[in-house]
């Protein structure tokens, strides 16, 4: 995939979902601006209790390999990824950090 391609889909993925969440997610928030409540009502059932844990754990993953990436390949701000995995996403914070490590990259033969 050309660099090009690969950085414009990141950074279109990761707004997506930042907008989408946006449009989603604040309204109800500023309606009753219970934080805890907010988040404890992606554990209301099975199903959804194994989607906001997913969520979770990937953040998670994330967190690892952000303080990895940052002792190895000297990938600096990683922290900011780290936020908007949090808020509004772990879809977000990854395509940033992805964005974040891509000129750390020595560029290579195409696979």
């Amino acid at each position: 995939m050309p660099i090009r391609l690969y950085h414009a889909l990141l950074i279109l993925l990761g707004a997506t979902f930042a907008a989408i969440f946006t449009v989603l997610c604040i309204p109800p928030l500023l309606e009753n601006p219970d934080i805890m409540g907010a988040a404890m009502a992606g554990f209301v059932n099975p199903f959804s209790s194994g989607y906001a844990l997913d969520a979770i754990l990937c953040w998670c993953v994330l967190a690892v390999w952000v303080v990895h990436e940052a002792r190895t390949l000297g990938v600096r701000h990683g922290w900011i990824a780290l936020v908007l995995g949090a808020v509004p996403g772990v879809a977000t914070g990854f395509a940033l950090s992805f964005l974040m490590r891509s000129p750390k990259q020595e560029p290579g033969p195409a696979r």
